[in-house]
Formats: structure tokens, sequence, C-alpha cells
């Protein structure tokens, strides 16, 4: 397979909403596209940088839409065919990868998400605790009210979407409890002398 990398920033402002966020992604990757002719190697040449130096390259973010009219396809008189994504061996190119995958010819119409990790980086039981905090993140953003967790609006700040687990979140409510039981009469007398 051959890509173009083409690294940008993004600066996120967290009273966007979720939407904000979305459409102004979009809107830098289709800005940086016309600069995509333009060889890594060169970019990193003018900052001066080589690709093992640079942090940016450790992480990637994918997007694949799987197109109507893959079945027959003919590039420079080579017959190209198609493979399952899901068949397909993963190798960890980066640090962390994340990939989505759209299909919209299966019947059930998922999106899907595959992370890809470096064993060398992460821990085993790492990337199940972030595969978790990001189905729960996906859950706050796109459930219906009958859910049990708590919806949240597209339209409201992201800074409102929690990456805490519910679980956790119970635990840090139990250990603090336990440990400030005593505490609240001598936050008081701490307020007190202070109005002195």
């Amino acid at each position: 397979m051959f890509v173009s990398t083409l690294p940008f920033r993004v600066e996120l402002d967290r009273h966007w909403s979720f939407d904000e966020v979305v459409k102004y992604v979009r809107e830098k990757c289709l800005s940086i596209l016309e600069h995509s002719h333009y060889p890594l190697q060169h970019i990193l040449g003018d900052l001066h940088l080589t690709q093992s130096n640079v942090s940016f390259l450790e992480t990637m973010f994918d997007f694949i839409s799987v197109s109507k009219d893959v079945e027959h396809v003919c590039l420079n008189d080579a017959n190209l065919e198609e493979i399952s994504l899901e068949q397909s061996v993963e190798m960890s190119k980066f640090d962390f990868s994340l990939t989505f995958v759209y299909n919209p010819l299966l019947d059930n119409k998922r999106l899907s998400c595959n992370f890809i990790c470096s064993h060398d980086l992460f821990e085993k039981s790492t990337i199940p605790k972030i595969a978790q905090r990001f189905q729960y993140m996906f859950e706050q953003l796109f459930r219906t009210q009958s859910s049990i967790i708590p919806v949240m609006n597209v339209s409201a700040s992201i800074n409102k979407v929690c990456l805490i687990l519910p679980d956790e979140a119970e635990e840090m409510e139990l250990v603090m409890f336990h440990r400030l039981k005593d505490v609240v009469n001598e936050g008081t007398i701490i307020c007190f002398f202070f109005a002195l």
C-alpha cells in the first residue's frame, strides 16, 4: 500500500461542540490536500527534522471508506482485487494507530474502529483500557435516552465528555469519601479562623 503522509496540527477549543470539532477537523483535512504532492521527506527536510525524531509521526489516524465501485478496479493495466479488511494482518507502523472503517455496503452500516499499537511501548492491559474509554466517549456522544449512560448532546461543549469510566468514578468517589469522612469539621474550623 502506498501512503502519502500529510502532517498537520489541530488545536481544539474545549468549548467547541462535537459538531464544531468535526467540521473544523474536516475543513483542516481538506485544506491540506492541495499539498499532497509534496513528499513527507521534503516537509521534514524543510523543518530540519528526520523521520526518527519527530513525535507527531508516532500517532496515526486513519479513516477508510469503502466505495461501492471496488469490484473491478484497473490501474495502468493492473487489475486490482478487493480484500477483506477484517482478514488483513495489522503491523504497527506507528507507536499508536487508530483506524476507522466504514463500509456502506454491509447490512449493519456500522463504523468500526481498530487500535494498532506497539507491543514495545504499551502494556497488555493498557490498550483494552484505552478502547473502553474510547467506547464510553462515543456512547456519551451517540446514545439515546433509553440508555443508562448519560446522554450528551453533540452540540454541547466537548469538555462535557468524560473519559473516566463509571466504575473508576465510583471507586474514586468511595476512596475520597472514606478518607474525608472525619475531615468535615476540620474544614469548617479552618473557614471559621479565616473569617476572624
